[in-house]
């Protein structure tokens, strides 16, 4: 039996004393408690139970018998229950205590933070003072769970779960196990870390991982924009100060699309006769 018991492993423990509130269990060189409320029995001295370790919420080594969804040496999908700038995310390991996983592990920019009931891929681990945190899992093991796309499935709706930020877009595991790649041209809205999204599959690599988008095809995309811009000026008495000659920045600040998406979209009301610009300024026609 190993001299030193570590928080984020099980271990099979010896009852070495019963007291009106728990059990002491001891490996033989140092002791923790079994409070009563974590025993799923009642155990007399020298029986053996197999507990999870954790730090109580005054920082003491503990025990419970309730089996935790992850250790140090797995990983799983924990749900997000606690949200906290200052520390970080709280989710989900199946015991009584929550586990942070700490704002250093998490994005810069708060808006991508993943929010209370997203999920996220994560293991456990100990820091240098052997305080036990939850630990976001490694490209390379989400990797292991994948498997490659076949070519026909170009153009499919799929569903799946933001795990990693990137430079220039994000990494998603999909329900079918497939490998994507989400560039933030093609988020039609801010992505969060954890969160589940349905994308449309946009191209099959080579070597099975496929890239995709949230946004519609070119045809669904600018009927869906020219109805957004129709209700914007509907609400802005029947005008817009914006055509196709606006800034790129300023129609993508305003409508969350690209100066192609906009011009498309502007082109389509055009030729339907619903709408005329002049002097910077689009109207709608009665």
């Amino acid at each position: 039996m190993a001299s030193e018991l570590y928080a984020g492993e099980m271990a099979t423990l010896r009852v070495a004393r019963i007291q009106e509130y728990g059990y002491f269990l001891t490996n033989g060189f140092e002791d923790v408690m079994l409070h009563k409320k974590e025993a799923k029995n009642n155990y007399e001295e020298n029986d053996e139970v197999e507990v999870f370790l954790y730090h109580d919420h005054q920082g003491r080594l503990s025990a419970t018998e309730t089996i935790p969804t992850v250790t140090v040496d797995s990983f799983s999908i924990l749900k997000v229950v606690e949200v906290k700038r200052s520390l970080g995310v709280f989710v989900d390991i199946g015991i009584q205590k929550d586990m942070l996983l700490s704002k250093d592990d998490l994005p810069y920019d708060w808006a991508t933070w993943p929010a209370i009931g997203d999920e996220l891929y994560c293991g456990l681990k100990l820091d240098k003072k052997q305080r036990l945190f939850a630990d976001l899992s490694k490209f390379e093991e989400i990797q292991e769970l994948s498997k490659s796309a076949p070519a026909e499935c170009k153009n499919d709706e799929v569903e799946g779960l933001v795990f990693r930020f990137l430079e220039d877009g994000v990494s998603i595991l999909t329900n079918e196990g497939y490998l994507a790649y989400l560039h933030k041209d093609e988020m039609k809205d801010q992505v969060r870390l954890g969160q589940r999204l349905t994308v449309r599959i946009t191209f099959v690599r080579e070597d099975g991982r496929i890239n995709v988008s949230t946004r519609p095809l070119v045809k669904e995309a600018r009927l869906e924009d020219s109805e957004r811009l129709v209700a914007y000026m509907q609400e802005r008495d029947n005008q817009m100060p914006f055509t196709d000659k606006s800034n790129p920045e300023a129609i993508k600040s305003e409508f969350n699309i690209s100066k192609a998406a906009f011009k498309r979209a502007m082109g389509k009301l055009i030729k339907e006769k619903k709408i005329e610009q002049k002097d910077g300024v689009t109207f709608l026609r009665a």
